[in-house]
């Protein structure tokens, strides 16, 4: 069968994103090698995945056609696009005309950020959760009268200053919650291109070699000539900097200490013993403090089950303290056992991560997107 080589269509992240957030229907077949595909892959409602390795359908693809089942739309997927268009025409020329292929593959999947409005602010603001759908990266952008502060920053800088241009907005804070150490951090990048104050907890400082505001309890950062305001809550334990954010007296901005399916693991920096009791105080006495109508808002998602139907992630903090298992172990030991055993696997090149956000080490583009190849680890667990 002869095809026309435009009839092949490229379907973007975006497009595939609000595939995901519609829950509508959608086969993939995932064309990298085994490992790479048990490591992390595209996740949704109504997605189902298959995986055969580019190199058992060099020399015909009449294995993945039998697998394929007729009238659903195909999705091809690969590690950068080029062995998903060579599948992908071979499924045409084969007669399935559904068929695209991810653009930009996995690596720009991980790499897209969707963004979703949480709500409106109480003095006429907004705040916009930006989803990183691929690899589950949340972070936040604060707006009011003419001005923001964007929250754990990844390291795709351009997407929010070119939303703030949309918003005709001034980005004036950067901030990150903790030095993190799944992904690399954007935040002092975006400062010192808009002329931003970046904020880092000091307690996790230590080791930066960059100038930085500190980011602690009491300190108030304002947006905007409005009454909206940012007010940091010192909370150690998946850091020993960790510091959440209230937003409008409203939206708590956990950042890797709380989840909505889990909470943060402490192990990240080779501290889970010493830290294990900040983690606790952290979620079983100052967070409990606090008012149950606060909507937490983290820095993470741990299963694609946690998206709303807007795409969105977000919880009531009382609802999570009924529901969220890492909220429900009274027992001490109990609690010691569940974040300092059999964790997942750590980050990937999560080390090399951390030197990266100290300024210690400066790798190029496409080293950083190897880097933050895979999913996010920073929870105890996963639903």
């Amino acid at each position: 069968m002869n095809i026309d080589p435009a009839a092949l269509q490229a379907m973007t992240p975006h497009e595939l994103t609000r595939i995901v957030f519609n829950k509508e229907s959608l086969f993939i077949l995932d064309v990298r090698n085994e490992s790479d595909f048990a490591n992390w892959k595209v996740e949704g409602e109504n997605i189902d995945v298959i995986n055969i390795p580019y190199f058992d359908l060099i020399d015909g693809i009449d294995q993945a056609l039998h697998q394929i089942p007729e009238g659903r739309k195909v999705l091809v997927v690969c590690a950068k696009e080029g062995s998903s268009i060579f599948v992908a025409k071979q499924l045409l020329e084969a007669g399935r005309l559904d068929v695209s292929y991810l653009h930009g593959g996995m690596k720009g999947w991980s790499q897209h950020l969707e963004p979703v409005k949480v709500g409106d602010l109480k003095d006429g603001g907004e705040l916009y959760q930006f989803v990183r759908i691929g690899k589950g990266c949340l972070s936040y952008m604060v707006v009011s009268n003419g001005e923001a502060a964007v929250v754990d920053t990844l390291r795709m800088t351009a997407i929010y200053e070119d939303f703030a241009k949309t918003r005709n907005v001034k980005i004036t804070n950067t901030i990150d919650t903790h030095l993190h150490a799944d992904h690399i951090s954007g935040g002092k990048r975006l400062a010192d291109h808009t002329g931003a104050t970046y904020w880092l907890p000091p307690k996790d400082a230590a080791e930066v070699t960059f100038s930085y505001e500190g980011l602690e309890e009491g300190k108030e950062i304002r947006v905007g000539s409005s009454k909206i305001s940012i007010q940091p809550i010192y909370s150690p334990g998946h850091t020993m900097g960790s510091t959440s954010l209230i937003v409008d007296d409203t939206y708590f901005l956990t950042g890797d200490v709380l989840f909505v399916g889990s909470i943060g693991r402490p192990d990240l920096a080779g501290k889970a013993e010493d830290w294990v009791d900040d983690l606790r105080d952290t979620l079983y006495n100052r967070f409990k403090e606090l008012s149950e109508d606060l909507i937490v808002l983290p820095a993470h998602f741990g299963n694609i089950t946690e998206l709303k139907m807007d795409g969105s992630v977000s919880a009531r903090l009382g609802e999570l303290y009924q529901h969220n298992p890492g909220l429900c172990l009274e027992d001490e030991d109990q609690f010691r056992i569940a974040v300092t055993e059999n964790l997942p696997p750590q980050p990937n090149a999560y080390q090399d991560i951390r030197q990266v956000n100290m300024g210690k080490l400066s790798p190029n583009e496409e080293e950083q997107q190897d880097m933050e190849m895979g999913p996010n680890r920073c929870a105890v667990h996963e639903k």
